[in-house]
């Protein structure tokens, strides 16, 4: 059973960083398998280079997560794993929306000292 949505989340997150662990990349590639070859959210998600790009592809796989956990017999064993990476998306989701909130407060800071700056040491254009 693969945690392709986690995978893909990892992959994604060394796009944007731009860090290349062979190990970690093989690894999640092949914990995804077919998906990456797939017009799916899954291949989305791992070829994602932006915040926004991957808030919108682990999105779109956490609906087909939950629509594949909604279908599963609640007796099946399955069903419980599948249930408890819906818990581990959701969660992966929400440190994505707080990290983004991380940089977007940076940028903004980042704006204010720069302002602070011109302010205390006026520049003529």
């Amino acid at each position: 059973m693969a945690c392709a949505e986690l995978e893909a989340l990892r992959l994604a997150l060394m796009n944007v960083n731009g860090t290349v662990d062979e190990t970690v990349k093989r690894h999640a590639e092949a914990e995804i398998g077919d998906a990456l070859d797939e017009n799916g959210p899954i291949a989305a998600l791992a070829s994602a280079g932006t915040i926004d790009d991957i808030q919108r592809h682990l999105d779109a796989a956490l609906v087909d997560l939950e629509e594949d956990a909604s279908t599963v017999d609640p007796t099946d064993p399955e069903g419980a794993y599948l249930r408890g990476r819906l818990v581990a998306v959701r969660d992966a989701e929400q440190r994505l929306r707080r990290l983004r909130e991380r940089t977007d407060g940076l940028l903004s800071d980042l704006g204010e000292t720069h302002h602070t700056l011109h302010e205390a040491f006026p520049t003529e254009e």
